[in-house]
């Protein structure tokens, strides 16, 4: 499609002039229709290959070099997320780095000499930061610490510094550092003290005597900004409040000014800017959906925000004289700036984006603002995964047990006929702070490409509809959130194509979690499961977990004394008697996160038990599968060899 080689953005498409974005949100959904849903036709529907669809790539992490010719970014398209380097006029990408671990988060020193990023061992998160020649040639590792986690390099404007967070493994919590770019000595500027927060760099001034920084508490529920004195190691709150309210900087003007979001308007994340002399804020939009701010160009003309309606983004951009806002126009699905200190290119004539959406894979893009037109710069998905060839998926709304509506995404196989055939699977998102968005979804894809009708809901605890919905599970993970779960089914059931006896589950991490106690607690739904990575006991977890995760789960459970019975009521462990469907187990062995144990105690219990119940471990891998691609397609053969169509 021609929208795959060059789309004309601002010139040949909407155009929003407006001040603000309108004040809709989730309050104003409807419940959809379980007859309107509709099966999408097909001519002659052609089964992608399973594997095509497990290896096909991905694009990400990306930065501009200095002179906005280059950008590198992180690909796995060898089977290792490695760093290529391509230029921006759309040539074959170089690869820069060989390794068969992780690198992500490039960086450019100001000079376009150096590219710093982040690489761990095995998945276990602890990382170093490592540096290699913009050309290519021999790697240095600038930290060596086997048992400190340094992230998040920014270089200053002069390039003497580079501003990073150090995280002890035994630690909850991170802080903000500076190390010297020629002596590799590091300086820290926090000294957090409480066990609960952490930081996030986002910035520097112009005369890089300040780094811009975001404290934020582990729940995700508080956040503040600060401006930390590099000399002095002095840091000021710019965003002092009462009770919890999230202030999130994502990009300093070269005036000073900070782009931000915040959930201070009724507790719905809009999009502001901070004047940090005079400590006033101006509002850039006004949503009850959720607004997040993007990136200043460097000289200040424009920033960009992007519009996250229902778990799709659109991208605007905003003239800061004129106030008018411009919609890039992308296919609906996920749309975002992106890049590394910034999305713009140096001179502010180029502007880097990410797209992907339910038939295709995330890609780069860049953007010209002075010809309004973006090109793609990467092409992730093999030959056969084309749009025509992938169904589309579709969002609805129903209502839970206790009225709560609920937004989910459906992928309906081509021609499938409402004569109550067809089996289900559903499949929970991570987190729980977190949110499904109408995104390539692998999973989904090949198993309705395969007819089987999948469905994603975004159960209470989700983002993006506010942060009271955010804030239903706590205390409550397997109770009303399960319950929205199980609604999807019967939705779907409603609809008069799925077949109620045929229904599985599969999820990652939360999701996970969700599809174990799914089976344990409320046996009589499912036909099969594949559980990756997913808690059985949040007890157990407590004592194996990294610590910021302990203080994570606290904010979601309490505390595990004084609210034991809570604990013991959301682990499926309690309940694990009860399982009939065959379940498989996917586990990294170097899962920080997850660690195995969990796994493990799944596996041991019902095996003793008797039921089917398999368990493979990944070595070298950690919480999610970055070398391996059999994980995912196991998932598929489990859940499509279980339940037979």
């Amino acid at each position: 499609m021609k929208e795959h080689v060059c789309m004309t953005v601002l010139g040949a498409c909407l155009l929003c002039f407006f001040n603000a974005a309108a004040a809709t949100g989730p309050d104003d959904r409807a419940a959809t229709d379980p007859q309107s849903l509709t099966s999408p036709e097909s001519p002659n529907p052609q089964p992608v290959p399973i594997a095509d669809f497990f290896y096909s790539h991905t694009a990400f992490s990306p930065a501009l070099s200095p002179d906005g010719k280059q950008v590198v970014f992180t690909t796995d398209v060898t089977g290792r997320f490695n760093l290529w380097r391509t230029e921006v006029d759309g040539s074959m990408p170089i690869q820069l780095l060989r390794s068969d671990e992780a690198q992500d988060t490039p960086v450019w020193s100001p000079d376009g000499k150096w590219i710093v990023f982040r690489q761990d061992t095995g998945g276990n998160e602890l990382y170093d930061l490592y540096a290699v020649p913009g050309d290519g040639g021999a790697v240095l590792n600038l930290t060596k610490t086997a048992d400190v986690s340094e992230d998040s390099a920014l270089f200053s404007p002069d390039g003497r510094l580079l501003a990073i967070t150090i995280k002890p493994k035994e630690s909850a919590t991170s802080d903000v550092a500076v190390m010297d770019w020629r002596t590799h000595g590091i300086r820290k500027l926090t000294h957090e003290q409480s066990h609960d927060h952490l930081w996030q760099i986002f910035g520097w001034s112009k005369d890089g005597k300040y780094v811009f920084a975001n404290r934020v508490k582990e729940s995700y529920t508080d956040s503040e900004i600060y401006r930390v004195d590099v000399a002095e190691g002095i840091a000021r709150n710019l965003t002092p409040h009462t009770g919890e309210v999230m202030y999130t900087g994502t990009s300093v003007s070269p005036t000073g000014e900070v782009l931000f979001n915040s959930n201070a308007k009724g507790g719905y994340q809009n999009v502001g800017v901070l004047h940090v002399d005079g400590g006033t804020i101006e509002w850039i939009t006004d949503t009850r959906w959720e607004a997040t701010a993007g990136n200043f160009s460097p000289d200040g003309r424009y920033f960009t925000y992007q519009m996250n309606q229902d778990g799709r983004t659109d991208l605007y951009l905003q003239d800061t004289r004129s106030r008018v806002t411009h919609k890039l126009a992308f296919p609906e699905g996920i749309s975002s700036d992106v890049g590394s200190p910034t999305s713009f290119s140096s001179d502010g004539a180029r502007l880097l984006v990410y797209h992907e959406d339910s038939q295709r894979p995330p890609d780069l893009w860049v953007y010209d603002l002075r010809t309004q037109k973006a090109k793609q710069l990467t092409h992730s998905a093999l030959a056969s995964l084309r749009p025509a060839s992938i169904p589309p998926s579709q969002l609805v709304h129903y209502k839970s047990f206790d009225g709560t509506m609920i937004s989910a995404y459906v992928w309906m196989p081509f021609n499938t006929k409402r004569d109550r055939s067809s089996p289900v699977v559903v499949l929970p998102h991570g987190g729980p702070t977190g949110q499904t968005m109408d995104k390539f979804n692998t999973v989904a894809a090949a198993l309705a490409s395969r007819g089987f009708i999948c469905i994603s809901p975004n159960v209470r605890g989700s983002t993006g509809y506010g942060m009271a919905f955010q804030k239903a599970n706590v205390k409550d993970l397997g109770g009303g959130d399960l319950q929205d779960e199980i609604y999807a089914t019967k939705f779907l059931v409603a609809t008069g194509y799925a077949d109620p006896r045929k229904i599985g589950i599969t999820g990652e991490s939360y999701g996970g979690y969700v599809t174990l106690l799914a089976i344990s607690k409320t046996p009589e739904v499912w036909s099969a499961a594949a559980s990756e990575y997913g808690i059985v006991d949040w007890r157990s977890l407590l004592q194996h977990t990294d610590p910021r995760l302990q203080e994570y789960v606290k904010s979601l459970l309490g505390d595990p004394v004084a609210d034991h019975k809570v604990y013991e009521e959301a682990s499926p462990i309690t309940y694990l008697h009860q399982v009939k469907a065959p379940l498989l187990l996917l586990q990294g062995e170097n899962d920080p996160r997850v660690p195995k144990e969990e796994a493990q105690q799944v596996f041991d219990a019902l095996k003793a038990a008797g039921n089917t119940v398999e368990l493979h471990y990944y070595p070298q891998e950690g919480h999610g599968f970055e070398k391996s691609r059999t994980g995912s397609m196991l998932c598929f053969a489990s859940c499509s060899g279980s339940i037979s169509i």
